[in-house]
């Protein structure tokens, strides 16, 4: 049995399922093992990570009166927080008055999936030469080109205005080599999403674009040897890549030309409402709102991609995970506001519906956050796949509906990502 537990009431003989936190907030590599070693245990209990999952039928059971919750009692609290949030009233922050309207802007109108597609395609071809470019200036020593920055921010929120689906599922499709330049195109595209869904406005979005594009420039001041290691890290090597939001900071200060707002995410978007955060472990309101967003951006597209050391999670199971973690990590209406911008179900994820048919989501619905577009292609019925079939659960004639969310690595469907995005290959 699975039980979520307190780190202080881990102890020696429990069987680790799974931490609550992200992988970049540790040293390990893995998890799944008997905790048998009292160096691990420290380690595990010196970092950022509050509670883990245990799995009591491999492992010793916490002591009687200590306080736990079943894998059923969580996923029964996520289903209810999620099933609530189309009831929420939006979340908008009211920002300083707004800079005076720009000049309209061809090729903003909205757009369908499949040709944003297309276009989104062109856009992380560019970014991530640009981004590449970013990288190898700010290693050696020079200013970045915030004109050409500016520019790519303007074209991802150009995208992510058209249908915001298609970018920004798109970007999530990075190799292990592209992760650090396509995971700044990604977040980019996200936090200009939230951006739109908390009701900044224009000038503030682009600010929001330019924070999540340049989040992670510090890690060009890590040795590629450490940033991209395919293993454990140790713990020197785990403080060094802790260093990149101060590193990134003082590149972009000393360089110019970047609004303090970013400069902020920049340096604060590791931090955590509970104040166990780096690197000035700031808490709750004491961290700016566009490093709380970038907080909860930079999180959901690093655990939904491929890393060298551990396969990405699949979307809709990564905000669920997220949602466990949300008392600690993020600001909980700003994480609500996120799962709005891109559905409960997100693009990619793969499902199960009442009929017992599987596919993979394809688009959000116009109208509710659980009756997205669905792309059926596998009966379990049958056993076997089906022709490729559009089910718009948003459709009044339709009795299909989700009842599961279902593990790629389960059913390793070979072309599970072309299935949605229509690429066989990335197209960069």
């Amino acid at each position: 049995m699975l039980k979520r537990i307190r780190i202080e009431h881990l102890t020696l003989g429990m069987y680790l399922h799974e931490f609550c936190g992200s992988w970049m907030e540790h040293p390990f590599w893995r998890a799944k093992f008997v905790l048998k070693d009292p160096k691990d245990l420290a380690r595990i209990q010196a970092t950022a990570i509050h509670e883990v999952w245990i799995d009591t039928s491999k492992g010793l059971d916490v002591a009687d009166g200590v306080s736990s919750m079943s894998r059923e009692e969580v996923d029964a609290q996520i289903d209810t927080d999620f099933s609530r949030l189309e009831e929420l009233p939006p979340l908008v922050v009211a920002p300083p008055p707004p800079p005076p309207p720009p000049a309209p802007r061809r090729g903003r109108a909205p757009a369908s999936m499949q040709s944003e597609l297309a276009a989104a395609a062109s856009i992380c071809v560019e970014s991530k030469d640009v981004v590449i470019s970013m990288f190898s200036e700010a290693r050696m020593g020079k200013a970045i080109d915030s004109v050409g920055a500016q520019n790519l921010v303007t074209e991802i929120s150009d995208s992510v205005t058209r249908n915001p689906g298609a970018l920004i599922s798109l970007a999530r499709l990075k190799t292990a080599d592209d992760y650090t330049y396509m995971h700044s195109v990604a977040v980019c595209a996200l936090m200009v999403a939230l951006a739109k869904q908390i009701g900044l406005n224009e000038e503030h979005t682009r600010v929001a674009g330019m924070a999540g594009l340049l989040h992670d420039l510090g890690k060009a001041a890590i040795p590629l040897a450490v940033l991209n290691k395919p293993g454990k890290l140790t713990d020197q090597e785990f403080v060094v890549v802790k260093s990149h939001p101060v590193h990134g900071y003082e590149m972009l200060r000393e360089g110019g030309g970047v609004d303090d707002s970013v400069l902020d995410a920049v340096l604060h978007h590791h931090e955590k409402v509970d104040g166990s955060g780096y690197p000035d472990k700031l808490k709750g309101d004491q961290i700016s709102l566009i490093a709380k967003m970038a907080a909860i951006c930079d999180v959901y597209d690093a655990i939904t991609s491929d890393r060298p050391y551990k396969r990405g999670w699949d979307p809709s199971e990564s905000l669920r995970r997220m949602a466990e973690w949300t008392n600690d990590h993020f600001d909980q209406r700003l994480f609500q506001a996120f799962v709005k911008s891109i559905g409960i179900y997100p693009v990619g994820s793969l499902v199960r519906l009442a009929s017992g048919r599987i596919g993979v989501v394809t688009e959000q619905g116009s109208k509710s956050l659980t009756t997205p577009k669905v792309k059926v292609f596998f009966s379990t019925k049958s056993d076997l796949r089906i022709p490729p079939e559009v089910v718009d659960l948003a459709d009044p004639n339709t009795n299909e509906k989700i009842v599961a969310r279902e593990d790629p690595d389960k059913w390793r469907f070979p072309d599970l990502n072309e299935l949605w995005s229509g690429f066989a290959e990335r197209p960069w």
